[in-house]
């Protein structure tokens, strides 16, 4: 429970993070039950912790195998100054543009990028990525076996 720190949470708010993050799917109850407080008091921290940002919303893991997404790659952008704005908007319109991290160093952007296989993980970097104008260059890390340690 580490990973979150600062004065936004406490212990308990870190027990409860961790919980949801483990499972969101879990009931209110279950959580009171785990983190040892009443069910109000758990509903109550759950909803100050998405008033404040803090939990942004709840999600669904997928094996993207047996998703049918056989091919992906961390693709590493080299951009134009000053273009962050236009390209992130354009990128989180490409469907398999999984994540995206604007980052410091040799590159500019780094992408987590999955496909049904091989021919279409090309289209999205050749036809997609490498045709944008604020994008200067890219190179392709193919993903061999995905660890969720998460």
């Amino acid at each position: 429970m580490s990973w979150i720190t600062g004065g936004l949470v406490d212990e308990v708010d870190r027990a409860i993070l961790a919980l949801l993050t483990e499972d969101a799917r879990q009931s209110v109850t279950t959580i009171a039950e785990k983190v040892h407080i009443s069910r109000a008091h758990a509903y109550n921290r759950i909803a100050k912790l998405q008033d404040q940002g803090i939990i942004t919303g709840f999600t669904t893991k997928i094996d993207p195998l047996k998703a049918g997404l056989r091919s992906s790659a961390y693709v590493t952008l080299k951009v134009r100054q000053h273009s962050w704005r236009e390209l992130r908007a354009k990128l989180s319109d490409i469907p398999e543009v999984h994540h995206v991290a604007l980052v410091g160093g040799d590159f500019d952007v780094i992408l987590l990028v999955r496909a049904v296989d091989n021919a279409d993980l090309r289209r999205v970097v050749f036809d997609q990525l490498q045709n944008m104008p604020e994008v200067l260059d890219t190179q392709t890390f193919l993903v061999f076996e995905d660890v969720e340690v998460r």
